[in-house]
């Protein structure tokens, strides 16, 4: 799968589509995401909504997340609603919001 890098250095505003590819935000993101994967890295952070099957957290995200699967890491710091098929959290995460977790 194709990866579009948003470097630490780099801040984006506006909305990013990639399909078929993976989105890794080393940065940061003011605007929407809509990807097949999306990272954001613990130097990362986005404003915005991410839309995505696969949705990894590290770093900071505000706004909204829907996705298939969500995997939150120790040093991730949500303040979204979330909506996923599946959660992984590790201890540590932070999660302000709405989650929605529907098993399907």
């Amino acid at each position: 799968m194709a990866q579009a890098i948003i470097s630490e250095d780099l801040t984006i505003e506006g909305d990013l589509v990639a399909k078929d590819s993976a989105v890794i935000v080393n940065g940061r993101v003011k605007g929407n995401i809509a990807a097949k994967a999306i990272e954001i890295s613990a130097t990362g952070q986005v404003t915005g909504s991410l839309s995505a099957e696969t949705v990894t957290i590290s770093g900071e995200i505000s706004g909204r997340v829907t996705c298939t699967d969500l995997a939150l890491s120790a040093t991730a710091r949500v303040q979204a609603d979330l909506t996923a098929e599946s959660l992984t959290s590790s201890k540590g995460a932070r999660v302000s919001g709405r989650v929605e977790i529907t098993g399907r």
